[in-house]
């Protein structure tokens, strides 16, 4: 019996391990129902196949330039109509206007390209200033307010968000990894074959064997081999 599966893919070896497990219960071999070897490749195959396709990251970056996107939009609209107003001499909220934009320019009036991190660092102060009761007065004379509330409510969106998928992501990167259990997986595997092998010629155990053999055969023949190419090596 060839036991070298070193050369297997992670998920090749998971299939090879399962397929022994699932022949190994078959109630035919009823010789092997309590081998302490058999028990011991199905508890580090367990381990294994819990994270042999994890994923490092969530995925969900898509779900924060959303977010970001819904606190960028408003910002730049309140940016734009304070813009308008402190421009026009003869509007009536012109004093107001380059009051508040002052605010924007001392946190930074092109926040909407900062990256996340440095934008919901300035985008909260400059929140807390614009709500002052002095500044909230001015904005709201200007019919600004429900533009202010949306921003706020799409930083405290954003904030959450992201909180919830750096935790998701630590999580992700916490777990033992697929790589690192490998080893363990293979000297299990081969440990119970050896075994079976070795008993090979008792009642019970040599058709386990064969059936064994064959799996561990076909596993081996069906291992995938990269296609020819017409393509020059990169050098």
């Amino acid at each position: 019996m060839k036991k070298n599966f070193s050369r297997m893919s992670t998920k090749d070896l998971a299939a090879v391990c399962q397929r022994a497990i699932t022949v190994s219960d078959e109630p035919t071999y009823a010789v092997v129902r309590d081998n302490p070897l058999l028990m011991a490749l199905k508890i580090v195959y367990g381990d294994y196949d819990t994270v042999y396709t994890k994923k490092t990251y969530s995925g969900k970056g898509i779900l924060l330039v959303d977010a970001d996107g819904n606190r960028d939009t408003p910002f730049s609209g309140m940016k734009s109509v304070l813009v308008g107003h402190a421009k026009l001499s003869d509007s009536p909220f012109q004093q107001e206007a380059i009051e508040i934009y002052a605010i924007f320019e001392k946190y930074g009036v092109d926040l909407d390209r900062y990256k996340w991190a440095e934008e919901t660092a300035q985008m909260k102060k400059l929140l807390e200033e614009l709500f002052k009761p002095e500044n909230a007065a001015k904005i709201e004379r200007m019919q600004l307010t429900f533009a202010l509330n949306q921003i706020n409510a799409a930083q405290i969106a954003f904030e959450k968000l992201f909180n919830e998928i750096a935790e998701e992501n630590s999580e992700l990167r916490m777990m033992e990894s697929a790589s690192s259990i490998r080893k363990t997986l293979q000297t299990t595997l081969i440990n119970y074959l050896n075994v079976v092998q070795a008993m090979n010629s008792l009642p019970g155990w040599k058709e386990l064997y064969a059936k064994l053999d064959e799996m561990v055969k076909a596993a081996h023949n069906s291992r995938q081999i990269a296609p020819k190419t017409n393509t020059p090596p990169v050098i």
